[in-house]
């Protein structure tokens, strides 16, 4: 794991730039979105078999929309930041298991299932970052909830955090810069249709300092491109019509749970 890594307080933002940062993500409101019965049925089988890399995030599809156990599947995931010796934002990334049944070997953001006392999804997240990477809630200070089920944290003190991978779920930690997902760099992407409804699968190749080749695509992709958009307050240099609407997505399912 890089070295720049650390944590940050309530009390104590850190350096000048996590502080500003910290002030405008509370300050962050979700745009208002509307839904049709029609649009929710897409819903449903796009996040379910395209974007998703956890398996909690499948949802039923047109045959079963209604999602009666989405609340049992609901999952989140901690998009976790820090500042880099040059400046810059970086994101704690994770390589999942290849002993897992699902999605083996992809790149994911900290997250999974939400249990039984978990009081929300920030709760979840932090919850399943300790479990899979070591990274203890008292040392992140959450900051901002961008989707239905990602919430964002800042870091600020590498000192204080020692990652310690649950090999049954991680293989690999790395991290990676956060703007590069607004850069046309080592960036492709697909055009792909369901059900009417067109969208865009992302795939960033990043290597990281040690050398290891890692492909950052679907629903992490997209979650981390809409985060640097608000973040950084641009769009990306590529084409990005298409991505995801979570805040749609969560009107969703919140109506059909």
């Amino acid at each position: 794991m890089n070295s720049e890594m650390g944590c940050i307080k309530e009390e104590n933002c850190g350096s000048q730039t996590l502080q500003k940062l910290a002030e405008q993500l509370y300050s962050y409101k979700s745009p208002s979105v509307s839904a049709n019965e029609e649009e929710e049925s897409k819903y449903c089988d796009i996040i379910g078999s395209n974007f998703g890399y956890m398996e909690s995030l499948v949802v039923p599809n047109e045959h079963c929309c209604s999602c009666v156990n989405w609340r049992k599947k609901r999952a989140a995931v901690l998009i976790c930041l820090f500042e880099g010796h040059e400046g810059e934002l970086r994101v704690i990334l994770t390589k999942r298991s290849m002993n897992l049944s699902s999605y083996p070997g992809d790149v994911a953001l900290p997250g999974g299932k939400m249990e039984e006392g978990d009081e929300d999804d920030s709760a979840t997240a932090l919850r399943e970052a300790m479990e899979e990477i070591g990274l203890d809630s008292e040392l992140v200070q959450i900051v901002a909830n961008f989707e239905p089920f990602d919430s964002q944290a800042l870091l600020s003190r590498i000192e204080d955090f020692n990652p310690v991978l649950n090999a049954d779920e991680v293989d690999a930690i790395f991290d990676a810069p956060l703007e590069m997902f607004l850069k046309g760099d080592n960036h492709r992407f697909e055009e792909r249709e369901w059900m009417g409804w067109k969208y865009l699968l992302h795939d960033f190749g990043f290597k990281s300092k040690q050398g290891a080749a890692f492909h950052i695509c679907g629903l992490t992709a997209s979650i981390l491109i809409r985060a640097a958009s608000v973040i950084y307050q641009k769009a990306p240099d590529f084409e990005h019509e298409h991505l995801p609407d979570f805040q749609q997505l969560q009107k969703t399912l919140n109506n059909m749970a």
